[in-house]
């Protein structure tokens, strides 16, 4: 059985059938989420909009931004939990906060977070010795801890309350409600799977051992505890009126961040706004759009520009560094080397 699927993958690959299956579903994502923006956003009161940004009390502001802050620290550990895994343990975990905290937050607003994310990741974890190939096993580790989260929040949300997810779907809360236990059914089948003895993907230098039972629920808790601070954060800036719960709010939020995810859209821009605008059709537009315009001042526009002040500050420091080793070399080493001097070959120079 699983010698099939191993080359199903590969023909699907070798084809590039993933790929364009991937192109296909963001680009329709996208038109869907535009469609709807267009249809939703339609007599949107600016002025509303402004004046409900302005209403929004300061306290509730800090919390939101007290959950965010908590959020990026768990995200931390999915980059110390992913290169203790691949057994990098000499990497200090300021490191791994470093690149979490760079690499998501940058992700996050650029898109494609799988390449500029990894590049970022590459830029710093490449200074402590680890290589390309060490830093795709960190991405795909960090990813699969994303995932777990994702699913066990999705699973036991929407089994608890179906009709959130219903809004967002448009499905009958039943068939929710039993995608919700197949979800469930399937987080503990790979618990189950890895925990029975050692797993690993991939070929030759690409393998990456699977974290065992024990490991895997620790990445499933880091998952929960990761979305569930953002979930506080986006609950803090919604309307008070109607009164909804945590666990609705959870639910769309976390399926609206899945969609954004799928588009590709830096910030999923567009596509989250639809989503959330959609599974929570109860709360007044204008004042449900300056909450969403808060959080992402607060999840994506706030962490990036810090990163990138971050990113320069490191820059400046490793070039200042590099600079005085230079020196100290030059001063230990006084006697002057003459170099053979370099010809470069003009343009039109035929060399005879």
């Amino acid at each position: 059985m699983l010698e099939a699927i191993r080359r199903a993958m590969s023909f699907l690959r070798q084809k590039q059938v993933l790929h364009k299956l991937g192109v296909v579903i963001s680009i329709t994502v996208i038109a869907v989420a535009c469609y709807v923006l267009y249809h939703m956003l339609r007599g949107i009161d600016t002025n509303e909009v402004i004046d409900a940004i302005k209403g929004t009390e300061p306290s509730q502001i800090a919390l939101a931004a007290l959950f965010v802050a908590a959020g990026y620290f768990t995200l931390t550990f999915y980059d110390w939990f992913a290169v203790r895994a691949i057994g990098q343990r000499h990497v200090p975990y300021r490191v791994n906060a470093l690149a979490a905290f760079t690499s998501y937050s940058i992700g996050h607003n650029v898109g494609a977070s799988v390449f500029t994310g990894g590049a970022v990741r590459y830029r710093i974890y490449s200074a402590w010795g680890l290589n390309a190939i060490d830093v795709a096993k960190i991405c795909f580790l960090a990813g699969l801890t994303f995932w777990l989260g994702n699913a066990a929040v999705l699973g036991l949300g929407i089994a608890y309350h179906p009709e959130a997810a219903a809004s967002i779907d448009q499905l009958p809360a039943w068939l929710n409600r039993i995608a919700a236990f197949a979800i469930i059914v399937g987080l503990v089948g790979y618990v189950c799977w890895v925990w029975a003895q050692p797993r690993s993907v991939g070929r030759g230098p690409w393998t990456v051992t699977l974290p065992g039972g024990p490991l895997t629920l620790l990445q499933i808790a880091i998952g929960i505890v990761d979305l569930g601070f953002c979930a506080l954060a986006m609950y803090m800036l919604v309307p008070d009126e109607p009164q909804i719960g945590f666990v609705v709010v959870a639910v769309i939020f976390v399926s609206a961040t899945l969609l954004g995810f799928a588009s590709h859209s830096p910030g999923g821009l567009g596509v989250f706004d639809a989503a959330m605008l959609v599974g929570l059709w109860q709360m007044d537009r204008e004042e449900l759009l300056a909450g969403m315009l808060l959080f992402r001042v607060l999840y994506y526009i706030g962490p990036f520009v810090i990163s990138v002040i971050l990113l320069t500050l490191r820059e400046i420091i490793i070039g200042a560094r590099s600079k005085r080793l230079r020196q100290l070399a030059a001063a230990a080493d006084p006697e002057p080397r003459h170099e053979a001097p370099v010809y470069v070959r003009e343009r039109g120079d035929t060399g005879t």
